[in-house]
């Protein structure tokens, strides 16, 4: 073997070599253990105490050239009584490294430096770089972002929107907790918020938000039903009626009320909610409309609360003369798109009271000088008087030359738009023969309805258009029906669906019905003016004629494609779609004014035959009388007439008089009722005669005794 001067190593030297190889290998592994090296020459001198200590290490290398190069390494640790620091490492003057050698065989420093020159430098063996932030949770964001759906929500009442934006959230997982916020928030909130609380939850039922978790949402609402009560005063009847809503809703299972029972302790206050939802709704006749109504049945403001509040603050206005109070009262009803109702009622009254017109001229020069009431407004509630002068000068003889004086002086003013009156003289000269026609069969549709609204009789609603003899008018029938319902109750609404029906059997052809909601759709814009929520309601309209087979899915698509591109109609096409295409919308649909108008007739007669035998057999007449004022059915009186009658003849009783003349004494029949209830006993005399022999004579001396007391018309 060669000598080392000749540039190779000893044995001795290759031993020592591969132990240092060796413990560079453990080093690589673990660099924090130090301790673990086994070298040769290993001389470790301390100090005391709190001093630095030193580490020496001697390690042998070879140079290029062959000859042995000794390294020397000292380590410094050092040491503080209550922190320690990462060591820091200096290199000895002799150490390696230099030009011309190998560098260090065994590189005890943890702290690597990297050179980002390196043709091999990789950016991952950086060292990290600790950065403080902020650790969330993401069920209190989520929850956050839900209480801001909710909130704009309960603002602007777009569900779409709503259902939108919980979607974007991305955590399907957490949707129990949307059920939960929604429901305390609307608790603590009127009703028109829960209303549209539970109109959301099943408008996302299914689609967005799975069954098992609206049903988990409730639960958590039962167990944290304490902590409501303490801000909610009546958290339990407001709960249990969600529960019953969402129940009848058919977006929480009945099953649901049973196993919450079991699962909650016999001391919960949860329990209490499902006992009263079980009992005092869910177990009551007819609860599904019950609870449906409970809170007002719809999200808005309904159009005759707002007319009765407009009406209010214009008779308050002519008492008082306060012009700036009145004024902030109209702003304050935030209709401003429904300002020309203002305008017309205002009119009518300075027509009915003569002595207010200065007043009532005064309040809408100044409304308009505040740009409240804004010009477009001002001129269409002109105009729809100018429309109903015909049937005004019924009630104001003296309407149309009123009116002929106040428009001049408007325009005079300043606040009444100059071209009203020429648009007023162009429609007149417009007037043809055939214009005629068409407004007297308005007319006559519009008496024909109203008595069906009244009665409820469709073959005689058949037989009157018949009469008319005008099926080319038969969408314009229509039209006014359905115009006439939306304004009505909820009742006229489903008698108005069911006289399509059987219209659509009988007499109108699938055309003349179609043509008939193009119509409507067409005007849907000027309808708005009247009937705030004329959109959703014409969009129920047309989904029932589907689901009653009025109407085919598919001429949804014709009624859409025939409206211009312009038309808002088409909007309430797409919403009915929707409404047909939704779960269980058969069911929905046909109970979504109340499932039905002959129960409500059949019930009131009952109600009446119940009350009346009562009273015969020894009632309270101002019990009897309360009974008639709760049926909440004015325009049926009629038939609490006609059935006193009958019912006297039958037991040869005057005793029912008695109770005729204090609800006549009491105004809670009206003239008309009453004579409108002796006009159908007259017609039914023939068939009363084949059970009462002397119907007649009977009949006779009731009449006079109800002409001796005013009851009846001078015309009957």
């Amino acid at each position: 073997m060669a000598s080392p001067k000749e540039g190779f190593l000893t044995e001795e030297q290759r031993e020592m070599l591969k132990i240092a190889a060796q413990n560079a290998d453990v080093l690589s592994s673990s660099p924090r253990s130090p301790s673990k090296m086994v070298l040769p020459e290993l001389h470790i001198k301390g100090g005391g105490g709190g001093r630095a200590t030193a580490v020496g290490v001697r390690h042998i290398r070879r140079s290029h050239s062959g000859k042995l190069v000794r390294v020397k390494k000292v380590i410094r640790q050092l040491y503080c009584p209550n922190k320690f620091m990462l060591p820091h490492h200096d290199v000895d003057s002799d150490g390696a490294g230099g030009k011309g050698t190998w560098g260090k065989l065994l590189d005890t420093n943890p702290v690597s430096r990297i050179d980002r020159n390196d043709p091999n430098y990789d950016s991952g063996e950086e060292p990290y770089e600790l950065v403080g932030a902020t650790v969330t949770d993401p069920i209190d964001d989520y929850k956050k972002s839900a209480a801001t759906i909710i909130e704009e929500y309960f603002t602007t009442g777009d569900v779409e929107l709503a259902a939108t934006d919980l979607r974007d959230l991305g955590t399907d997982e957490y949707h129990h907790l949307f059920v939960k916020k929604l429901v305390s928030m609307a608790m603590d909130r009127h009703d028109k918020e829960k209303e549209m609380a539970s109109v959301l939850l099943s408008a996302l039922y299914a689609d967005v938000i799975s069954s098992g978790q609206i049903s988990q949402g409730f639960f958590m609402l039962l167990e944290s039903i304490d902590d409501l009560a303490l801000d909610i005063l009546d958290a339990v009847d407001v709960l249990a009626l969600f529960i019953a809503r969402a129940v009848v809703d058919e977006i929480l299972p009945p099953a649901f009320l049973k196993k919450a029972m079991r699962t909650l302790s016999e001391s919960s206050t949860g329990l209490q909610v499902i006992q009263t939802a079980e009992k005092s709704y869910l177990s009551a006749p007819h609860h599904a409309e019950l609870v449906e109504r409970r809170w007002g049945g719809t999200t808005h403001i309904t159009v005759e609360e707002v007319k009765k509040k407009m009406t209010e603050l214009l008779r308050e206005y002519i008492e008082h003369g306060d012009t700036v109070e009145a004024c902030r009262c109209i702003r304050e009803l935030g209709v401003s798109f429904f300002h020309h109702e203002v305008v017309k009622r205002a009119l009518i009254l300075a027509m009915e009271i003569q002595t207010s017109e200065h007043l009532i001229l005064k309040l809408l020069r100044e409304a308009s000088e505040e740009c409240l009431i804004s010009p477009s407004q001002m001129t269409r509630g002109f105009s729809r008087l100018a429309e109903s002068l015909d049937d005004l000068s019924l009630d104001i003889p003296t309407a149309k030359s009123l009116f002929q004086t106040i428009v001049p002086k408007a325009i005079s003013d300043g606040w009444l738009d100059p071209s009203f009156l020429k648009s007023k003289v162009s429609d007149e000269e417009h007037r043809d023969e055939g214009y005629e026609k068409l407004r007297k069969y308005k007319e006559e549709s519009v008496i024909i309805i109203h008595e069906y609204f009244l009665s409820d009789d469709i073959p005689e609603l058949i037989r009157s258009l018949e009469d008319l003899a005008a099926p080319e008018y038969n969408p314009v029938f229509i039209k006014k029906l359905i115009t006439l319902a939306m304004d009505r109750k909820h009742r006229e609404k489903e008698m108005a669906s069911v006289l399509l029906s059987a219209l659509s059997m009988e007499l109108f052809s699938r055309d003349d019905i179609v043509n008939g909601f193009i119509m409507l759709l067409e005007s849907a814009e000027d309808t708005t003016l009247d009937i705030l929520d004329a959109s959703d309601e014409l969009a129920l309209f047309l989904a029932r004629a589907v689901i009653d087979d009025v109407l085919a899915p598919l001429n949804l698509e014709e009624i859409s494609n025939k409206l211009p591109c312009i038309c808002s109609g088409s909007e309430t096409v797409r919403i009915a779609r929707s409404l047909v295409s939704a779960r269980h919308a058969g069911e929905r649909l046909l109970r979504c004014w109340g499932g039905g108008t002959g129960w409500a007739v059949e019930d009131a007669k009952d109600k009446i035959i119940k009350l009346l035998e009562e009273y015969d057999s020894g009632g309270d007449v101002g019990e009897a009388c309360q009974c008639i004022r709760d049926l909440g059915m004015p325009f049926f009186n009629h038939e609490v007439v006609k059935k006193a009658i009958v019912m006297a003849m039958e037991k040869k009783k005057d005793r029912l008089l008695e109770l005729l003349q204090e609800c006549f004494g009491e105004g809670l029949i009206t003239i008309n009722q009453m004579t409108k209830g002796y006009s159908r006993v007259r017609d039914g005399l023939d068939d009363l005669a084949l059970d009462i022999p002397d119907a007649e004579q009977k009949f006779l001396l009731y009449v006079e005794h109800a002409r001796r007391h005013g009851w009846l018309l001078a015309s009957f």
